[in-house]
């Protein structure tokens, strides 16, 4: 029988990994060469940075992803030295590269995201009869970051259904089409931001009011039991069938926005796994998130650093509607 107080188990899917670069130059500007400083290399794409993060909060997860070439033997090894299990199973394609360079002068910072390799069918597929014919399915699978070419938009919907079927709780943060599919079969947990909201509602969204009603939507609909919306620097709104909440943005100074999201749902994916309320958990959501926000790099939050910031969030239920 299995025990209620164990943590749940999670699997954190990555259909399009990367290996992430960062750098920084003085200046951005065209055709001359910039000199950068020294690279920074790390195992990236949204499912495998909420992995990261989850293990850096004492977590425990399996990731999975499609990988091939160099780069994705070298993305392997990589997630090998920093002690997370993973399975990878092979394409035929090369996995991406993406990178990011912050500008000195301005501070500003340059996100060069690319597509990744073109997955056929049988490749795809692969993912989910692996997922189907797993023994001990997760309870919580963590869909996150972009569908590669090839992979239908319809995917993230698939996983959906499967999750119902196999009793498991589906988190999904992605955007698009993969997202408004998912959200048609219906999720336990969505991440969106207000661009991604904005899209999936048709409006611009521009009060508080419109987006806790937006948000309140998805879960009326049953598209989702619980929408997580970070707002940046307006902070973070939590959504369920019991309430909403606030979470005003926390007094820290922003080095780099990289790898917030991923943070946010891997800090609140933690708290979930150890059975923490559902508002401690978006509380820590909101820490690991903030965290990521204090260093120039290819991202993510320290656990220092989101224990520190926890004390400090703040949430407030809103006046019902």
């Amino acid at each position: 029988m299995p025990n209620p107080t164990a943590p749940l188990r999670v699997l954190c899917l990555t259909m399009n990994p990367s290996v992430d670069l960062a750098t920084e130059t003085e200046r951005v500007v065209p055709t001359h060469k910039l000199r950068c400083s020294d690279t920074l290399h790390d195992a990236g794409g949204g499912g495998i940075n909420v992995a990261r993060v989850l293990a850096r909060m004492g977590g425990h997860c399996t990731a999975l992803c499609p990988t091939g070439g160099s780069t994705g033997q070298w993305l392997q090894a990589r997630m090998a030295q920093e002690g997370m299990h993973g399975i990878f199973l092979p394409i035929a394609g090369e996995t991406r590269v993406s990178f990011t360079v912050h500008e000195h002068a301005t501070g500003a910072e340059y996100r060069f995201v690319m597509p990744g390799p073109t997955l056929s069918e049988a490749e795809w597929q692969a993912c989910l009869d692996h997922l189907w014919h797993l023994p001990d399915f997760p309870d919580v699978l963590v869909a996150s970051g972009s569908l590669p070419p090839g992979v239908p938009p319809d995917f993230d919907a698939r996983l959906a259904r499967l999750c119902r079927e196999r009793g498991a709780r589906l988190v999904i943060d992605t955007s698009g089409p993969a997202l408004a599919a998912a959200l048609a079969e219906g999720v336990y947990l969505v991440k969106p931001n207000l661009r991604e909201l904005s899209e999936l509602s048709g409006q611009a969204l521009e009060t508080p009011e419109q987006w806790e009603a937006a948000a309140r939507a998805l879960v009326a609909n049953g598209q989702a039991e619980v929408v997580a919306l970070t707002l940046g620097h307006l902070g973070a709104l939590l959504v369920t069938r019991d309430g909403a909440w606030r979470a005003p943005p926390l007094p820290i100074q922003v080095a780099s926005a990289v790898g917030a999201g991923d943070s946010f749902v891997g800090g609140m994916v933690w708290a979930l796994q150890h059975h923490r309320p559902l508002t401690e958990a978006f509380a820590w959501g909101v820490a690991a998130g903030s965290a990521a926000l204090l260093s120039v790099s290819t991202g993510l939050c320290c656990k220092e650093d989101a224990q520190q910031l926890f004390a400090q969030v703040q949430t407030t239920p809103c006046e019902p509607t």
